[in-house]
Formats: C-alpha cells, sequence, structure tokens
C-alpha cells in the first residue's frame, strides 16, 4: 500500500550506506540554499528554512554544511544558482509519479527525467495529468511508540493539523501547507520526534500492483529517479497487495 511504501522508505534510508547519506546532505543542502535565497538566512523569519533544518538536524547534517548552504543562499558564499521544478508523469501499471527537482539546468533535468521515464516503461505527462490524483499537504510520519494516539491528535489538532490517522506502522499527521509550520513546532515543542515531515503529493487514487514483477519493475523506477542528483522527492500512487509487499520486504 502507498502507506506501507512510506515507511519502507524510511527504513531503507536509516540503513543508508556513506554514499547515500552524502546524496541525503547534498539535497538539504540545495534545499537550505534555496529556502536561504528565497525568503533570508535567518530561520527565525523563515519558516521553510526552519523546516528543512530541523529535517538536516533529524539527519545529523554537520553544522559546517548547514552554515555553508545558508551562505551561499543569502550571498555570503559564491554558489549555484538552484530552482525549484516539478514534474509529473507514469511508470509501469499506469503509476502514477510526481517528481519534484531542484536543478541549476531545468532543460539537462527535464531530459534527464524523462529519459529515466522512458527506461524504466513510464512516460512524461503534461502539468496537471497527475497532480489531480493527488492532495498537495503538510505530512508527518511518527512511529507508534513515540507518544499515544489521543495526546498526538490533541496537539496536532490544536496546532491546526486536519486529521491523524492511525495505522499498523505509525501515525500520519496531516494538514494544509499554511499550518505545516505550526505542526511541525507544536510537535516539536512538545517532544515529538517525527520520522518524516514535509510537503507531500499524497494520493487519492490509487493504482493497484498485484504482481511481483510489476512491483520490481516500479521499484527500479523509484531508485532510478532517486539515483538522480536533481530529484528531490518522490511521490506515488502505487497499492501493493499484502503478499506483493511483504515479497518486496523480504528481498531488501
Amino acid at each position: 500500500m502507498a502507506g506501507h511504501n512510506k515507511w519502507s522508505k524510511i527504513k531503507r534510508a536509516k540503513g543508508a550506506n556513506d554514499a547515500k547519506r552524502g546524496k541525503v546532505f547534498s539535497r538539504l543542502s540545495r534545499d537550505i540554499t534555496l529556502a536561504a535565497k528565497d525568503g533570508g538566512g535567518d530561520p527565525d523569519m523563515n519558516a521553510r528554512l526552519r523546516t528543512i533544518l530541523l529535517k538536516a538536524k533529524a539527519e545529523n547534517m554537520p553544522v559546517d554544511n548547514i552554515d555553508r548552504a545558508i551562505k551561499k543562499g543569502t550571498g555570503e558564499l559564491p554558489g549555484v544558482v538552484y530552482e525549484d521544478n516539478t514534474y509529473e508523469g507514469y511508470g509501469p501499471g499506469g503509476v502514477a509519479f510526481i517528481i519534484k527537482c531542484t536543478t541549476d539546468n531545468k532543460t539537462r533535468t527535464s531530459q534527464d527525467v524523462r529519459s529515466i521515464l522512458s527506461k524504466h516503461g513510464g512516460n512524461l505527462a503534461s502539468s496537471g495529468a497527475v497532480a489531480f490524483q493527488f492532495l498537495h499537504m503538510g505530512q508527518f510520519l511518527i512511529a507508534k511508540d513515540t507518544i499515544g494516539e489521543d495526546e498526538l491528535m490533541e496537539a496536532a489538532l490544536e496546532a491546526g493539523a486536519d486529521d491523524v490517522i492511525t495505522s499498523d506502522e505509525g501515525y500520519e499527521v496531516r494538514c494544509e501547507i499554511p499550518e505545516f509550520d505550526h505542526v511541525i513546532h507544536a510537535l516539536d515543542q512538545a517532544g515529538i520526534k517525527t520520522e518524516s515531515a514535509e510537503i507531500a503529493y499524497i494520493p487519492t487514487t490509487m493504482s493497484p500492483v498485484t504482481e511481483l514483477g510489476l512491483a520490481r519493475s516500479v521499484q527500479k523506477l523509484h531508485d532510478a529517479l532517486d539515483d538522480n542528483d536533481d530529484v528531490q522527492q518522490i511521490f506515488s500512487n502505487e497499492e501493493l497487495a499484502d503478499d506483493v509487499a511483504a515479497a518486496l520486504d523480504e528481498e531488501e
């Protein structure tokens, strides 16, 4: 299921090797630079920067890396000029993808994303062709052993969250984008650790995946996109059958 995929992604990230961790830092650096460029280098006055810094802290990103990224964004240090870009497409089995990138060359990135989709049985779609199948919202994932459901619900809803969803893997808190900063700070103030906190595309229309071969193909596309340096976030709407999800977990 989609939720299963999200929690599995977190599990894989925790076991990432040094090369993968270096890529995480690189992506965070780009996000920090872009946020500082758009809203200034003071996290108290820049909600987007403040949110990314919380994520960098959770990833144990070195302070020197963070400072350099902020100074590149504010112009105190020379650096590459980045911009955000979002692509929509389809993968094997008609699975819908939204791919968020940060790039210094939109033409290169567009060609790369198109090529990766094509090589893995998918295609790049026009703007809006896929996005209607997703909610664009703040999303927080919290492990069940962190807090009780009632306590979390009280803290989250008080801060402006719309919903708290409980699953076997843990809790999912959702909020409208303007409330994201309020919610993440309320959770942080309450000492509630998030496994993931991001502005996400949450699927509302699912693409069932009942065959292991198709699931592997979709996973290969995920991995190929993730290997691209410009790709920051990947959202998709595959819904894995329980036996397929279990088989993929065993393979990992």
